[in-house]
């Protein structure tokens, strides 16, 4: 039976980890739909990995279309208990730079219309989500970080906004108001349902360029670049980083629908 205790979900830029050695995919098919692409399950340093490209291995997904809730339960299905999600973001502020990395521990959600929830029938759930990134789980992919010498902030909050555009120069100058750092359009649906799984989350935002608040132009051009250059450290950073997860999980991620189920 297919099995992996940890995930890799590939944002922009990444569609697939080399490091994966006897690797096969599968196609789930979920209650909720299909996975945004087939899941390659493979072997890392003894552990199985799984690995699902956020929005498809074509980059045909935009960020407002992907199916979170297919994903999540796929990963749920074959024993995930922890997820770790590189993936491109904009900076709000000057001192974090395109090329460092952040691992934030807040998001305000501006999203709409999307499904983040696995309780919208039946059993109805009120999940906490006052500290919603895993605390163990995002604290040894910083270590990793800044063992391997890399630009890292270790907290932070992200913006997440509904896309797929970019922000206005006023939303920009609104959100670095909210003293926000950086900018993205998918986390906060995916980390949402991750809880509700009792799955470990740790985000991995990759700094690819500062936000409209610059009076710079933000095109693809330019974070597809900046992103091509730091992948390389990304993928040291994830390798290190699985190496040092222990088997036992001591955070609360494991019991968030204890007390939250109606």
């Amino acid at each position: 039976m297919d099995s992996a205790d940890i995930a890799i979900i590939g944002g922009t830029g990444f569609y697939g980890m080399d490091m994966l050695e006897n690797t096969h995919d599968i196609n789930a098919d979920t209650p909720y739909g299909k996975t945004s692409d087939a899941i390659t399950v493979g072997t890392f340093n003894g552990l199985k990995i799984a690995f699902l490209p956020r929005h498809g291995k074509k980059h045909s997904i935009p960020p407002h279309k992907i199916n979170f809730r297919a994903n999540i339960w796929a990963l749920k299905q074959l024993g995930v208990r922890r997820i770790i999600t590189p993936d491109a973001v904009g900076s709000l502020q000057e001192n974090i730079k395109p090329g460092d990395f952040l691992i934030p521990d807040q998001f305000i959600d501006l999203t709409n219309a999307r499904n983040n929830t696995f309780h919208d029938e039946g059993e109805v759930a009120h999940i906490s989500m006052a500290e919603p990134f895993c605390p163990e789980l995002s604290g040894i992919v910083s270590e990793s970080g800044k063992s391997l010498g890399c630009g890292m902030h270790d907290k932070g909050t992200v913006v997440v906004v509904q896309g797929p555009r970019f922000s206005s120069k006023a939303e920009s100058k609104l959100y670095r108001s909210w003293n926000a750092q950086i900018i993205n359009m998918e986390v906060s649906t995916e980390c949402i349902l991750a809880r509700e799984a009792e799955i470990c989350y740790a985000y991995l935002g990759m700094v690819t360029d500062y936000d409209t608040f610059a009076d710079k132009t933000v095109n693809v051009t330019d974070v597809l670049g900046v992103l091509k250059e730091n992948e390389k450290n990304a993928r040291r950073l994830i390798e290190d980083a699985i190496t040092k997860i222990p088997e036992s999980r001591s955070c609360k991620c494991g019991e968030a629908l204890k007390n939250a189920v109606v």
